[in-house]
């Protein structure tokens, strides 16, 4: 995602699957704060067996990093939002080289304007991952948004990327925090619905 934390962080690189070993293009002049490998790769250990054939929504997508390693791993299809245009070409350029251009969409939306445009083509997605600017608020607004418009399917994943100390609530609506895991600065928390019909 693209946040004015860091600056010059290059060298990401895909951990596994197809396309392991890739390293991704970062923005230029711009500060940035993509999800580390140490984190994805966290991430995707956990995940590891809802990826295969899934379908994948990623919000404030900034490099494409996360939703480029699901589709390593399997993940049938992607959908990536960000609404900065340089990280928006940046995403293109780094789908293509790991060759998934065909198995993904670029949104080039503020996020709450992509949900309900996703809403309104009934999309569904299994697993979603968010990562908004830390300490911005936008974390239960999009959870709530996502609810609202049905994009999360009644057994999906998901999962909210936040600085340790600003830590989303344990329950938004009918999405329940299940499990949170932190790495340096960074936490991990997991949602499903509350019960399994959503």
């Amino acid at each position: 995602m693209v946040n004015q934390l860091r600056k010059g962080i290059s060298g990401l690189r895909i951990i596994a699957g197809s396309a392991r070993g890739r390293t991704l293009k970062s923005p230029k002049g711009m500060s940035t704060r993509p999800t580390t490998d140490r984190v994805r790769e966290a991430l995707f250990n956990i995940l590891a067996h809802q990826v295969p054939d899934s379908k994948f929504l990623d919000l404030f997508s900034g490099t494409g990093a996360v939703a480029i390693e699901a589709l390593s791993r399997g993940a049938a299809r992607a959908v990536l939002v960000e609404k900065d245009r340089s990280a928006a070409t940046i995403i293109l350029n780094n789908l293509k080289l790991c060759g998934f251009s065909e198995k993904a969409q670029v949104l080039v939306l503020d996020v709450q304007r992509a949900i309900q445009t996703l809403g309104k083509k009934k999309e569904v997605f299994d697993l979603i991952f968010i990562d908004p600017p830390y300490k911005h608020g936008h974390e239960v607004p999009t959870m709530e948004g996502i609810e609202r418009q049905g994009l999360l399917s009644p057994h999906g994943t998901l999962v909210v990327e936040s600085n340790k100390s600003d830590l989303p609530p344990d329950l938004v609506g009918r999405l329940a925090a299940y499990r949170r895991e932190k790495y340096g600065d960074t936490a991990l928390t997991f949602y499903r619905y509350d019960s399994p019909g959503g």
